[in-house]
């Protein structure tokens, strides 16, 4: 291989270092001969250990231990008496010695980056004794740094921003790399930045990597995002030295150097007139390239006819010019309006109004169109007043309506009976006259609120709508009459001239100057010799007494005829009846009994004693019917019955049937064979826990154990069941088993059996036996004989 001439150059450079580094590294450790010496009354000793700091290259790849220094004794002869250890950070893991030499080798690849310099301690002994010869010493080795390590950008990569139009040299940002190499030594970690990407937009710095722009006028409308590569170099951006690269970002931000403008110079729309108020009619915007803020625009009506019938809004989200109605329209009118609008940026930049005015004017023009529109009345609401004595068919007034468009159409007049359900008023249907078609009462409704409906005769689905208030004007026709109904009381031992109840007064008319009552007593109770009347003049009036002495067994209850006349024109009278009680009252005139039948109660006994008694009877009562019910439940049986034992399997038939010759309906050969036995029988008595569903199987069993063991199993079953009660159970075998000296007890075997049986004395037994005398019996009249 040829080098170069910097290569080679470069080769020279690292050579030189790597000789003056090993140069260093022969220190020697010599120990002093001479004697100590005394100077100015002190003793000085030499040092024993002389060297310099070992230094080492990191990175080394070769395939030999890197020698580092060597430790060396003026004790030691050379002949194998001293021996060298060493001690500290990296000892015998990375750093080596040879005991004898006192050589020091590195037997690991170092990394300055990882760790800059090892302290360790060494220490000559004699190799017979172990004991130190030399003080124990400490030393530093330090890693020599050389360019491994690249630099590298650490907050990568980068997003920034710079205001669109920004003059040469904005600054954008500034970007940092970092290289891990030794910044004290060589220029291993001098960092210079160059931009490998995003020229000629941009620029950087080389030493302080510090972003800025290079172009001027650089439009975001154009081209709003640049991407950049920029590289950091070591070696102070020479041959040779490594490096790094990161990406930027940048983003140009708007400003506000676009004016707004309308698309089209004039815009036209035609609308319906009917249609409401607030309604939109157009939607205008103006084209803006901004964004944001930068593009906020307000819009006004700055001239034209529609100025007070149309006005204009911005929409914030859209930023549209949104026309609404604020009047409402009439084609019969006007026809048309014509709007000039103009649209203006909110938030202008000084230094762009070179650019032109940031404001645009365009002419909207609306057409209004004609629609077929219901008629309308002269009035919104109409106001009307009737007298309650109004007879039927009196008028009440007139309303009006008019077709509104050009044909002006004829109107028909009707009432909405949705708010006149009674059907109390009537309306002409071409003049709108409303008349009474009752009776009115004011006491019954005072106001009537109706809806009369105007149609047009040519189109009857166009309809008007007018309210009418018709208010009922009050006449004198209800008689006054007792203001609440009184409950009024006597005292036996009242005095003449006690006041015993004020009453008043009602009118459910309503007389413009309001009520006044007259009160007195009707002419056949003006001269009783028991109570008074008094009109206080203030649609009030006083009940006094005229005696004493009341008594009730006497009279009980007084009846007071009163008579009421208001002022009305005519005026209206009734009379009312005010009902008194004599009460025995205590010491402060109040009352205690009013009722004449408390005397005939017995003495000693009051009604709170006679609901106290009925109140005890009910309770004993209850309680034996308590105890009545609890003793039926106490005596219910223990043992199911036979008709609700639900495991009963034998069928029931409560039909005769044709005898012993009907056994069509039954199997007999089960109930013949005696030489069977059923495996498991369950308690009849007690419900079974677990109800089996498999078959039951039969077995011969010979017939001198039959009983035996049935009987067995029986008993074991009772006494081994938990379930089983403690009382007395009838146990049913429903077997009979087989050889008994008395033989079959069955009937049903009978005709077939040659027994010498005599069943005569059946016959003696009376009717009931009967049936089974002329079945069994010898006698000629035997049926199966």
């Amino acid at each position: 291989m040829k080098l170069g001439k910097v290569e080679f150059c470069h080769f020279l450079h690292i050579l030189a270092l790597f000789v003056c580094l090993s140069g260093m590294n022969q220190a020697e450790l010599t120990r002093s001969r001479s004697k100590p010496y005394f100077q100015s009354g002190r003793t000085r000793t030499k040092r024993s250990w002389v060297w310099n700091q070992f230094f080492v290259l990191e990175e080394y790849m070769g395939t030999d231990p890197l020698y580092v220094g060597k430790l060396h004794s003026d004790v030691d002869k050379g002949d194998g008496s001293i021996k060298y250890i060493l001690s500290g950070e990296g000892a015998s893991s990375i750093f080596i010695i040879d005991e004898n030499t006192g050589d020091i080798h590195a037997t690991k690849r170092l990394d300055r980056e990882e760790q800059a310099y090892y302290t360790l301690r060494a220490q000559a002994l004699d190799r017979l004794t172990n004991k130190p010869v030399e003080p124990e010493s400490e030393f530093v080795i330090k890693i020599q740094d050389i360019n491994d390590n690249e630099p590298k950008f650490l907050d990568g990569p980068y997003t920034a921003g710079v205001p669109e139009m920004s003059p040469v040299g904005t600054s954008v940002v500034q970007v940092t790399a970092t290289d891990a190499d030794d910044p004290t030594y060589g220029n291993s970690a001098r960092v210079v930045y160059s931009i490998l990407q995003g020229q000629p937009y941009f620029s950087v710095e080389p030493k302080t990597g510090v972003i800025k722009t290079a172009l001027p006028n650089m439009d975001r409308e154009a081209k709003d995002q640049y991407l950049l590569v920029i590289q950091a170099k070591d070696m102070v951006g020479q041959n040779g030295g490594l490096s790094g690269t990161t990406s930027v970002t940048v983003t140009l931000t708007d400003v506000n150097d676009n004016p707004p403008r309308f698309p089209r110079r004039s815009y036209q729309y035609n609308v319906p007139e009917s249609l409401p108020v607030a309604s939109v009619v157009a939607r205008i915007k103006a084209a803006d390239a901004d964004v944001g803020p930068n593009a906020e625009m307000e819009y006004k009506i700055v001239d034209g006819d529609g100025l007070g019938v149309f006005k204009i809004s911005v929409d914030k989200d859209t930023q549209e010019g949104i026309i609404t109605i604020q009047k409402e329209l009439d084609f019969e009118a006007k026809t048309s309006y014509t709007l000039r609008i103009e649209a203006a940026n909110m938030h202008v930049d000084p230094r762009f109004l070179s650019l032109g005015p940031f404001s645009d004017m365009t002419t909207v023009k609306i057409i209004v169109e004609d629609v077929d529109e219901p008629p309308v009345f002269t009035s919104r609401l109409y106001s009307m007043v009737v007298s309650e004595a109004a007879k039927v068919g009196t008028i009440i007034g007139t309303v009006a309506a008019h077709d509104p468009d050009a044909s002006n159409s004829p109107v028909r007049y009707s009432i909405d009976r949705n708010t006149d359900l009674e059907r109390y008023f009537n309306i002409d249907a071409n003049s709108g006259v409303i008349t009474t078609a009752k009776s009115l009462d004011r006491e019954t409704n005072a106001i009537h609120n109706i809806t009369v409906l105007a149609m047009e005769s040519q189109n009857p689905a166009q309809i008007g709508r007018g309210y009418v208030a018709i208010t009922i004007l009050d006449i004198n026709d209800n008689a006054p009459e007792f203001a609440m109904e009184y409950e009024t009381t006597v005292c036996e031992n009242a005095q003449p001239g006690q006041v015993i109840q004020k009453i008043s007064a009602i009118d459910k008319d309503d007389p413009p100057n309001g009520h006044q009552f007259y009160f007195s007593l009707t002419a056949e109770a003006a001269n009783n010799h028991n109570f008074t009347l008094q009109d206080n003049k203030d649609n009030t009036a006083t009940v006094f007494t005229k005696r004493n002495g009341f008594r009730r067994q006497e009279q009980s209850v007084f009846y007071l005829p009163i008579f009421i006349v208001d002022s009305g024109s005519p005026s209206l009278s009734s009379t009312n009846t005010l009902t008194i009680r004599v009460c025995d009252c205590d010491a402060d005139g109040i009352a205690q009994t009013c009722n004449a039948e408390a005397y005939i109660l017995p003495a000693g006994l009051s009604t709170g004693a006679l609901i106290a008694i009925l109140a005890c009877v009910l309770t004993l009562l209850v309680l034996v019917l308590l105890i009545v019910t609890m003793r039926r439940r106490k005596k219910e049986p223990l043992i199911f019955d036979e008709e609700r034992d639900i495991r009963e399997n034998i069928v029931r038939y409560d039909d005769e049937g044709g005898g012993e010759e009907d056994t069509e309906a039954f199997d007999m050969a089960a109930l013949r064979n005696l030489n069977i036995m059923r495996d498991t029988k369950t308690r009849r008595d007690v419900t079974p826990e677990i109800q089996f569903l498999s078959r039951p199987t039969f077995k011969s069993i010979p017939d001198n154990v039959i009983f035996r063991e049935f009987i067995w199993e029986r008993l074991k079953e009772a006494d081994v069941d938990p379930c089983a009660p403690p009382y007395d159970s009838l146990q049913t075998y429903a077997f009979e088993g087989n050889g008994s000296v008395a033989e079959s007890l069955s009937s049903l075997d009978s005709i077939s059996s040659n027994s010498d049986q005599n069943y005569d004395y059946l016959s003696d037994w009376g009717p009931r036996f009967k049936r089974l005398a002329d079945m069994y019996g010898t006698g000629p009249e035997c049926l199966y004989s």
